[in-house]
C-alpha cells in the first residue's frame, strides 16, 4: 500500500469513528491517487479533502445536501460561466441542467492532491445522453469528458473554486458542436 492509500484508508476510519454512518463514508467518491502536502497535518488534509469528497459526491449523485454540506455560505466560482448564478446556488442549477441530458452522470476522482489550503482534484464524468440539452435530444450514448477542480477550503468548506471542464469533447458529444 501506498502512503497516500494509509492515508485514505485512515481517513474513512476516522470518520466512522467520529461518528458518521459507515454508509455515508461509502458514498463519499475516493480518490484513485491520493498526494498530500507533508506540511500538512493529519487533521487539515482530512478537513480540507472531506470538503472535496462531498463536492465530487455532489457531482457524481445530484444529490444537492453534499455541495450544501461542502460549499461556504460565502462561495464563489472563479470562472463563473455566462448565465450561471454566482454562489451556492450556481452549482445546484449547474447539475439540474446537466441532469437533463444526463440523468446517470457520475464521477470518477482519478486524481487529487491536497496543497496547502487547496484541493486540487482531475475529474472523469461519464454518462449516456438520454435526455435533452439546448434543443437536442439524446440517443443513449455514452459521454466522457476530463475536468480539473481547484478548491479553495476555509474552515472545513469549499470557499472558491476555479475549474476547467473539456466542454468541446463534452459539447462534441452532445452534438452541439461538430468536428
Amino acid at each position: 500500500m501506498t502512503i497516500a492509500t494509509h492515508f485514505l484508508s485512515a481517513l474513512v476510519c476516522f470518520a466512522v469513528l467520529a461518528g458518521a454512518p459507515a454508509r455515508a463514508a461509502e458514498e463519499l467518491p475516493q480518490p484513485k491517487k491520493l498526494t498530500v502536502d507533508r506540511g500538512l497535518t493529519s487533521a487539515q488534509a482530512q478537513t480540507r479533502l472531506q470538503a472535496a469528497r462531498r463536492y465530487y459526491a455532489f457531482w457524481n449523485t445530484g444529490d444537492e445536501r453534499y455541495a450544501r454540506a461542502a460549499l461556504a455560505e460565502d462561495f464563489v466560482d472563479l470562472n463563473l460561466p455566462e448565465g450561471r448564478p454566482q454562489g451556492p446556488t450556481g452549482p445546484l442549477v449547474a447539475s439540474r441542467t446537466f441532469r437533463k441530458a444526463v440523468p446517470d452522470l457520475q464521477v470518477s476522482v482519478e486524481e487529487v492532491w491536497v496543497v496547502g489550503d487547496q484541493v486540487i482534484g482531475r475529474l472523469r464524468f461519464t454518462g449516456h445522453f438520454t435526455g435533452q440539452f439546448n434543443g437536442i435530444q439524446g440517443d443513449g450514448h455514452s459521454i466522457q469528458f476530463d475536468a480539473v477542480d481547484i478548491y479553495t477550503v476555509k474552515e472545513g468548506r469549499i470557499a472558491a473554486n476555479w475549474h476547467l471542464e473539456d466542454n468541446l469533447t463534452l459539447l462534441s458529444q452532445l452534438g452541439v458542436v461538430k468536428h
